[in-house]
């Protein structure tokens, strides 16, 4: 079988390559997944690069997130059966087949298409996620920079019928079109001059509780200047890879809170009965045409560094997925 995998750190175009593998055996409590299409996630760029919060032993296979169907079962899995379509988050997942723990497989409906099902679980779970961990209560106000990202735009969603507001920063002014396109209002474009007053506009003067950064450097400073008293600053994404630039007085005299977010850190601690009912949200918002989880492109796993390459454009309007 074919399995993307690198043996050094670095650009991920240039140090992921395309080898040949055995085909892995489920332990129990496994499944084994033939791939139909994975995802790539700014965190997997990362993770190949050496950049992220932590670094796998090389050589490694690479992928967190993928769709297929169940190959073969291991001992002890008596609620998948082989044939059966199901979304896994783990590792190793740009593989033609891949082992997932059977626990966390999610099985997909017919309502989910392959594009949708590739992408289902990491994205719009840490979207979900945010949106407690940032504490901010119906009728309130929440602003997000990179809102055009997968997180950006699933947190927007999912706001809305909790009756939360959303504050929509993006760095283009085409952007702003496309997400009112996918049913996403308050979207504005730093590009713009006067833009921090159309934000004054929109939120009617009213206190911002939560910002959301996903960019680090001066955009999170940006994102402090617009919080209100005793706010907080969630910082969950470094983009740009520069390190956050906070003003001081922002700080102080806003009495402001900036935590980090990681869903890795976070989602054991939430039990697997509260993950299944996000999961289950998730699914019932998709399938419903709520929650939009769009497609940039699709590549053939044989061309990954064409993929991973077009996933680090920043001017994407959707996810680049792998096929098998």
């Amino acid at each position: 079988m074919l399995t993307a995998i690198h043996s050094r750190f670095g650009n991920p175009a240039d140090v992921l390559e395309v080898r040949e593998a055995d085909l892995p055996k489920p332990a129990a409590g496994q499944i084994r997944v033939k791939m139909v299409m994975a995802s790539i996630h700014n965190h997997d760029l990362l993770t190949v690069s050496g950049d992220y919060g932590y670094k796998p032993e090389l050589p490694a296979s690479a992928g967190t997130e993928a769709m297929g169907v169940v190959d073969a079962l291991g001992d002890g899995v008596t609620h998948l059966k082989v044939g059966q379509r199901v979304a896994v988050s783990g590792a190793g997942t740009w593989a033609e087949y891949y082992l997932a723990a059977a626990a966390m497989a999610v099985p997909l409906p017919d309502g989910i298409s392959d594009e949708e099902g590739a992408q289902l679980i990491s994205m719009p779970l840490s979207a979900l996620v945010l949106l407690d961990f940032a504490g901010v209560e119906r009728g309130g106000w929440i602003v997000q920079n990179a809102a055009n990202g997968a997180v950006g735009k699933a947190l927007a969603l999912f706001a809305k019928p909790r009756g939360i507001n959303v504050i929509n920063l993006v760095r283009r002014e085409e952007a702003v079109s496309e997400l009112q396109a996918l049913g996403i209002d308050h979207a504005v474009s730093t590009s713009e001059d006067g833009w921090r007053e159309k934000v004054s506009t929109l939120t009617g003067g009213a206190r911002i509780g939560a910002a959301i950064d996903g960019v680090g450097g001066s955009s999170a400073g940006d994102l402090l200047s617009l919080l209100g008293e005793k706010g907080l600053l969630v910082s969950f994404g470094l983009m740009s890879g520069r390190p956050l630039e906070l003003s001081a007085s922002d700080l102080i005299f806003k009495e402001a809170v900036v935590k980090g977010f990681w869903l890795s850190k976070i989602a054991p601690r939430l039990g697997p009965e509260k993950l299944m009912a996000l999961i289950g949200e998730i699914i019932q918002g998709v399938t419903a045409g709520e929650i939009k989880l769009t497609v940039s492109e699709v590549f053939a796993l044989a061309d990954i560094k064409q993929a991973v390459a077009a996933a680090g454009e920043s001017a994407r309007k959707g996810k680049v997925l792998l096929r098998a």
